[in-house]
């Protein structure tokens, strides 16, 4: 609502004395929507006559009745213009944003309902129509949103919402950010959600999630990097270099983590390659653990640790 001319207030006092009351609120909005004088959207007549009672403009030419918020997010509020004005002017500069229960207590709205609505309205009308998509590196990743869950697990939800972000990497800053509600993590929505902000050959970085596989069909410098879980690292380090078990050190019992406990983080299958016994009766002993004292089994019977 920013015009040329008008400075924007810079203190919360200078905010309060420039819009006191709803009717300064209006001749505010009169000056954003007919800055050279009223001109009626049907006739495009210039003069009108003032119906205070209901707040609209009247045109004298053909009787077409006008209200100053038609067409915006205040058109048809009951929330009183200041209490608006107040709301956008608090989201638009309190640097780390404003939560809807805080505007509530802030502006002292009736309800909690009232205060997320204005905070949605005014974050939408904050999107630029026909604004530039993003330039790479964009990094992309998807996401849930939402609390806690019990008995759900992996990608299985039950209340919470899934989102999918692209930010540009500017060195070690962010730079502009794209974030998105989708339906599901598949090929076909992920894809869509970077053709559409993203531009095309840009060098696009996300984990190695198959959903992202189609990106660099369609013109897009694709790296994925997978993604290795501090559980996935300690397993890797626990089965060594190669990321098996070697034969020769089941042979000799010398198990990664000796002859104590092993750690939780194994994988639930560890196949080995046994190359066949030397001798009749060759045996590997079992560490002890919850599965019962130390034993020994077949070579060719060891397929999970510890026991097939």
């Amino acid at each position: 609502m920013r015009m040329p001319g008008v400075s924007f207030p810079r203190t919360l006092l200078e905010f309060q004395a420039r819009f006191p009351t709803p009717e300064a609120c209006r001749a505010y909005l009169r000056l954003v929507r007919w800055p050279e004088g009223f001109v009626c959207p049907r006739c495009r007549g210039p003069e009108a006559f003032a119906l205070p009672r209901r707040n609209l403009d009247q045109c004298k030419a053909c009787g077409y009745q006008v209200s100053l918020t038609a067409g915006t997010i205040l058109h048809r509020s009951r929330v009183p213009l200041p209490q608006w004005f107040w709301a956008a002017y608090l989201m638009s500069t309190l640097k780390p944003g404003i939560s809807a229960l805080q505007l509530q207590r802030t502006l002292g709205l009736g309800s909690y309902q009232t205060a997320w609505l204005l905070c949605h309205k005014l974050r939408r009308a904050t999107v630029r129509p026909g604004r530039e998509q993003l330039v790479g590196p964009v990094e992309v990743d998807e996401a849930y949103i939402g609390g806690r869950e019990i008995g759900v697990t992996g990608w299985q939800t039950a209340t919470k919402t899934l989102v999918v972000i692209a930010v540009e990497v500017r060195g070690r800053r962010a730079g502009r950010v794209r974030l998105h509600v989708i339906p599901d993590a598949s090929a076909a929505s992920l894809t869509a959600f970077v053709v559409l902000n993203v531009t095309s050959g840009s060098r696009v970085i996300t984990d190695g999630w198959t959903g992202y596989a189609d990106l660099k069909a369609r013109g897009y410098r694709h790296m994925p990097k997978p993604q290795r879980t501090p559980r996935a690292s300690r397993q890797a380090a626990a089965l060594g270099p190669s990321g098996r078990l070697e034969p020769e050190d089941v042979a000799v019992g010398d198990v990664p983590w000796g002859r104590s406990r092993p750690p939780a983080v194994l994988p639930g299958r560890v196949h080995v390659s046994v190359q066949p016994a030397l001798r009749s009766g060759a045996c590997v002993p079992v560490p002890a653990g919850d599965w019962g004292p130390a034993a020994t089994h077949d070579l060719q019977a060891v397929a999970v640790f510890g026991v097939r």
